[in-house]
């Protein structure tokens, strides 16, 4: 009988697990598909961030299949891969997805992780396969004619932390002289993108620099705000994620450091930040590419047609309209107008190249009019790329938790361009030069 009853256990839990299989979106793998490999996280110490994020890419993607037919009738088709935040799994994850589809090789891979987009830029290079980092990755990755296939689009790290800085100077009259910045930042790859910029803003600016990490993953912050404290800085510029952003809130709010003093990278700024932080939260400030809300046209329209047909991605769908979950839209959109940027050259209807696609990239701009069309207007700035800059914007706004919400405190800001894109320009040189790349635009 105990045999019986474990075997009908067990017939139960495979009758569960192809169920939940046959409800997840299809990993079609065709050449008549225009296949999108996702390296994500949706567990580990990052999954929270992941689950919003991917969720918000992949029901895009779904929207397009829905809505429109595709891209021009070609269907998106994707699957997704657990990296856990794990450079070596990310590798692994595209090793095993570009291949999937003989034709787009993975159209492009966005692995949302800095690390990782560090350990590809090679091999997606050599691969031919566009590397997405919106919002993150290798930023002097800008200059396209040493990196034809990195693309750090919308903002940059440094581009968003001089915009900060150009923020806070707004408050005092135009001019940080004299005054004291710590910036805290996660101790990885992500963290330290920002600092030459932040070094060249502060010699130029005239402030004082105090540099503190953080170690991976940030839940042990006692002794770092024990010494600002101690250094007493008039502002906070804070690199965090996932766990390490709620702890820094408790602890600031436990030594005394007002929060409105303390400005948050975009990767810093999303619900699962200050939610879970509660009143220790309440007037933190962040960067942020992309606004919060299901009061943006396509948001509310992927509410009414994915998860009106029962394909939405999210488990817990008062998520949408959150910050990582419109983050990942906007990220999607990005990647779709990229591909349908393609289209436009090679063949309106046709499934697009690796180096197709790597086309539509460079070649992106999407405007206002675009956004408007999309029912995007206001989720993301205006994006218009080049060879000499796979960036395509460099502005952000400030927004401010107020204790429930995010709420705007500021229009785009657009960092100092004139100072930041030759730090660009010198460190894209030199790699050049280390792998004996000779810089020169695509057509």
């Amino acid at each position: 009988m105990k045999t019986m009853k474990h075997l009908r256990q067990l017939v139960l839990a495979t009758a569960c697990a192809a169920g939940l299989l046959s409800a997840a979106p299809p990993a079609l793998a065709q050449t008549n598909d225009q296949f999108i490999a996702i390296p994500s996280y949706r567990v580990g110490p990052y999954g929270t961030n992941g689950q919003s994020y991917y969720g918000g890419y992949v029901d895009y993607l779904n929207y397009v299949n829905l809505k429109e037919g595709g891209v021009n009738g070609v269907k998106l088709s994707w699957e997704e891969c657990e990296t856990e935040y794990n450079n070596a799994k990310g590798v692994e994850c595209y090793e095993r997805m570009k291949n999937k589809n003989t034709v787009t090789h993975g159209t492009a891979i966005n692995p949302m992780a800095t690390g990782i987009s560090y350990a590809l830029i090679d091999k997606t290079a050599e691969d031919k396969v566009p590397l997405v980092m919106i919002g993150y990755g290798r930023t002097d990755a800008v200059d396209g004619s040493v990196f034809p296939y990195a693309f750090p689009l919308v903002t940059t790290y440094q581009m968003q932390v001089s915009a900060i800085v150009k923020y806070l100077a707004g408050k005092n009259n135009g001019s940080l002289a004299g005054k004291k910045i710590v910036f805290l930042y996660h101790d990885s790859a992500y963290g330290k993108e920002p600092i030459v910029a932040l070094q060249a803003e502060s010699s130029i600016g005239k402030f004082k620099l105090v540099e503190i990490p953080v170690a991976h993953p940030g839940n042990e912050q006692g002794a770092q705000w024990l010494r600002i404290r101690q250094e007493n800085p008039d502002y906070v510029i804070f690199w965090g994620w996932g766990v390490m952003n709620q702890t820094a809130l408790k602890a600031a709010q436990k030594v005394g450091y007002p929060r409105d003093k303390i400005v948050g990278s975009w990767w810093a700024g999303s619900e699962e930040d200050t939610i879970p932080a509660g009143e220790a939260a309440k007037g933190y400030l962040s960067a942020t590419w992309n606004v919060a809300g299901k009061d943006v046209p396509v948001i509310a329209d992927i509410d009414k047609v994915v998860y009106g047909a029962g394909k939405g991605n999210m488990q817990d769908k008062n998520k949408l309209g959150s910050i990582l979950y419109n983050r990942g839209v906007s990220a999607a959109i990005a990647t779709v107008e990229a591909v349908r940027t393609a289209q436009d050259k090679y063949g309106k209807g046709k499934v697009m190249s690796g180096e197709q696609v790597r086309w539509g990239f460079e070649n992106l701009n999407i405007t206002d009019a675009r956004l408007k069309a999309l029912g995007a207007t206001g989720l993301l700035p205006e994006i218009k790329t080049s060879c000499d800059n796979h960036e395509g914007s460099g502005k952000v706004k400030i927004q401010q938790w107020d204790g429930s919400k995010w709420v705007l405190v500021s229009d785009w800001i657009e960092g100092n361009k004139n100072l930041i894109h030759p730090l660009f320009k010198a460190s894209a040189a030199k790699y050049a030069k280390e792998k004996g790349i000779t810089p020169a635009c695509m057509k």
